[in-house]
């Protein structure tokens, strides 16, 4: 479906991206600060800090979900309309047109946003949250870009 529309309609979809990926790193901002003042050490964790920590999570999710799966796809196809690849590959490419700096870095967002569905023992809970919070200033960047 990407391949096959022109360049036009290609632009604004990546401006509607833009902007959706826009409103929703507000919303991960708004989440941040609430998480900055938790700990990381899930054993600490209220009900309630559980839960801001599951909305930070969520909300990290998204906008690694609409940059990589929406974003990226889109932007790789206006460059080469014949591009076909694995999302590894989309990853590869958008490095070499300068759009990431490392495939690899988004490649390893991409595995901790899979790892949201999985259930934890509070210790892997906490390494989760503790890379969370390693890997956010990458999405928070997007906004400059």
């Amino acid at each position: 479906r990407i391949l096959k529309m022109v360049n036009k309609d290609k632009l604004k979809l990546l401006d509607d991206y833009k902007r959706k990926i826009s409103k929703a790193l507000s919303h991960l901002r708004y989440s941040y600060e609430k998480i900055k003042k938790l700990p990381t050490d899930a054993h600490q964790l209220d009900e309630e800090g559980m839960e801001t920590w599951e909305g930070f999570s969520a909300r990290f999710s998204r906008v690694s979900d609409l940059f990589m799966t929406k974003y990226l796809r889109v932007a790789v196809a206006k460059d080469d309309p014949a591009f076909e690849g694995s999302f590894r590959d989309i990853l590869d490419r958008a490095e070499k047109l300068g759009l990431i700096d490392s495939a690899d870095t988004w490649f390893a967002i991409r595995e901790l946003r899979n790892m949201t569905a999985h259930d934890y023992t509070e210790e892997e809970l906490s390494k989760y949250f503790n890379r969370l919070l390693e890997l956010v200033p990458i999405l928070f960047n997007l906004e400059t870009n």
